[in-house]
C-alpha cells in the first residue's frame, strides 16, 4: 500500500510523486500531464495543483 501525502505535509525523502486526487474528494479531469508528477527533496513541502491551487493528495511514483 502506497503512502498518500497532502499539501503541506513535508516529503519523507527525495524523488519524483504523482498526483493521486483532490483532499476535497472531487473529481479533476482537468489536471494537465506536466502537473500530475513533481520532482521534491527530502523534507520539501507538498504543493498544491499549479494550474488550480486546489489542494492536492500525492504519492510516492
Amino acid at each position: 500500500m502506497a503512502d498518500r501525502y497532502k499539501t503541506g505535509e513535508q516529503a519523507p525523502e527525495a524523488g519524483t510523486y504523482e498526483f493521486d486526487g483532490l483532499v476535497d474528494g472531487r473529481k479533476n479531469n482537468d489536471v494537465t500531464e506536466d502537473e500530475k508528477h513533481i520532482e521534491l527533496s527530502n523534507g520539501d513541502t507538498f504543493p498544491p495543483l499549479r494550474s488550480s491551487k486546489e489542494a492536492a493528495y500525492w504519492k510516492k511514483a
